[in-house]
């Protein structure tokens, strides 16, 4: 028998919408695409980011930069988590 269930959360989190982070989601497209990468992000962030994805910089700010070098993260869920709650404040 197939069941289905449905998964709810309750997150709640101020950012304004209309400011988007081109830069943070380049990043997390390539972890999420390529485990290499997603390893040396989680494991050494600042030379994930120095080193760029398939010979490309990562557009991003110093304060998102700042930010994703200083968490400390055991998964990407983990780190995408806590750049929200960041970001949302």
């Amino acid at each position: 028998m197939i069941t289905s269930k449905t998964f709810t959360t309750n997150l709640s989190f101020k950012t304004d919408l209309r400011e988007s982070h081109p830069g943070l989601s380049s990043v997390f497209a390539a972890a999420v695409v390529n485990q290499n990468f997603r390893e040396m992000l989680l494991s050494d962030p600042e030379a994930a980011l120095q080193r760029g994805y398939l010979g490309r910089d990562f557009a991003l700010s110093r304060e998102e930069t700042f930010l994703i070098v200083s968490i400390n993260a055991k998964s990407l869920t983990d780190l995408a988590k806590q750049i929200v709650q960041t970001l949302g404040k």
